[in-house]
């Protein structure tokens, strides 16, 4: 049954995602904040189709954290699943992704009319540069700014370090750190044709204060948002992750 829900919403995510892609390139013509509304009502329309048919809902806890302002909201990243509810979970988002991402066609260019903060990864130092220098027009604007702390998608029970990114942005642009924590991994796995049914949580945990230094708002932000990750990922049946023994603070400082 599973395999059957899983391939009837693949096929109509799939095929409603194409259609959308073109009937709403009229939206490129419209105001930035018009635009990204008309993004949102697609994006609960895809969530229809997750709870009709396959039977995923989601929960969202602690709203009360989210501050006023900018602020920098670290994401736990496991599946697709959170990149299409950012929109519906926060207000206007700005979301840090692969520069790559924006080359892709009509994709790119919802992408680009929305504002996202492309980052070139393989270019080392110019590339955090780059990344404080697109990010400040954000924060001026008093938008969210998402970023994955771990740089990509971790599935429940592995374990990834933290990017410095994430550090770097908060140092500079002194900023609170919202972390994020979820269990979508467990539904929506990663890389995966299947989903399963079940009430995915997510968790925004009380903020980072800003003027921290780094390194201790590193390891804050890792410490909270690992055990938060961990407790609601066990809660629904997913493996806990074991971490290596590493000295995080070297780490988070160089």
């Amino acid at each position: 049954m599973i395999w059957l829900r899983s391939l009837a919403f693949n096929i109509a995510f799939h095929a409603w995602t194409a259609l959308m892609c073109f009937a709403l390139l009229w939206m490129l013509l419209l105001p930035r904040r018009r635009m990204v509304a008309v993004v949102a009502w697609y994006l609960r329309s895809v969530g229809w189709l997750e709870r009709v048919l396959v039977g995923i809902r989601y929960e969202v806890r602690g709203r009360e954290n989210l501050p006023e302002g900018s602020f920098l909201l670290a994401a736990k990243h496991q599946s697709a699943w959170e990149t299409m509810k950012l929109h519906l979970l926060v207000d206007d988002p700005a979301i840090i992704l692969k520069r790559e991402l924006m080359w892709i066609p009509i994709w790119g260019w919802y992408a680009s009319k929305a504002k996202m903060i492309p980052v070139d990864r393989g270019a080392g130092g110019a590339a955090i540069k780059s990344l404080i220098r697109n990010a400040r027009p954000v924060r001026d604007q008093g938008r969210p700014i998402v970023i994955f702390p771990q740089g990509t998608r971790v599935a429940p029970g592995a374990y990834k370090p933290y990017r410095i990114g994430v550090g770097v942005l908060y140092e500079s642009l002194k900023i609170p750190i919202v972390p994020m924590a979820l269990n979508a991994g467990v539904y929506w796995p990663r890389q995966s044709f299947l989903k399963r049914p079940g009430t995915v949580v997510v968790e925004f945990l009380p903020p980072i204060p800003p003027g921290l230094p780094r390194a201790e708002a590193m390891r804050d932000l890792e410490d909270r948002l690992e055990a938060a990750s961990d407790r609601l990922v066990t809660a629904a049946g997913g493996p806990p992750t074991v971490k290596p023994a590493v000295d995080r603070a070297a780490t988070a400082v160089s």
